[in-house]
């Protein structure tokens, strides 16, 4: 698990970002890109995000709660609340 800081760049976080989403949803780094839509663009299936997000909320120490899920629509939505929440 990784401690989030300030100190985290964004791409730090995207490439680790990335990395979930190739180790649970098989979906290939060259496909991930800060405006892909995790849905529409990247092929995420609801089940696969609940599991995303829990390995996104293990990596980057911070929780994700149900009420902020209709905000999280792309990449960049994710790698904006991990700066936020940490």
């Amino acid at each position: 698990m990784r401690q989030v800081s300030m100190a985290m760049t964004e791409e730090e976080i995207f490439s680790s970002f990335a990395k979930i989403l190739k180790e649970v949803g098989g979906i290939p780094a060259k496909e991930v890109t800060l405006e892909a839509d995790l849905t529409a663009d990247l092929g995420v299936s609801s089940l696969d995000m609940v599991e995303i997000l829990a390995s996104a909320e293990e990596e980057f120490s911070v929780e994700i709660p149900d009420e902020a899920l209709k905000d999280i629509k792309t990449v960049q939505d994710v790698i904006g609340y991990v700066r936020r929440m940490a």
